[in-house]
């Protein structure tokens, strides 16, 4: 098996909070896509909610990836004042939240 070439995959599983709009929830995934445009470390995000057919969700429905060249890169994007700012109003609307970076590797059959 072999390991990416420094790239990162930061992955971010949430449930938010009940009471918080649709709306809301869209603003808040525009406001995490556009830290694309504002931490230089960080250079793709996608997301998604849930739709799986097996009931192992825990509960978790959406689904945030965040895409850096290193983990440096993360280091810088946790620190980085937008990253900072963001977080401290993003995190308090979930009622949980799984955070896990790993370097994607590829299978050699």
């Amino acid at each position: 098996m072999e390991e990416g070439n420094g790239e990162v995959k930061h992955i971010l599983l949430a449930k938010f909070k009940e009471g918080i709009s649709e709306q809301q929830i869209q603003n808040y995934i525009k406001h995490y896509a556009n830290l694309v445009n504002l931490v230089p470390s960080m250079k793709a995000f996608r997301w998604g909610k849930d739709v799986s057919q097996e009931n192992l969700h825990q509960g978790f429905t959406h689904v945030f990836e965040s895409t850096f060249e290193s983990t440096e890169g993360i280091t810088e994007y946790i620190a980085h004042p937008d990253h900072v700012e963001f977080a401290n109003m993003l995190l308090p609307q979930f009622e949980k939240v799984i955070v896990v970076d790993y370097k994607p590797t590829k299978v050699q059959l």
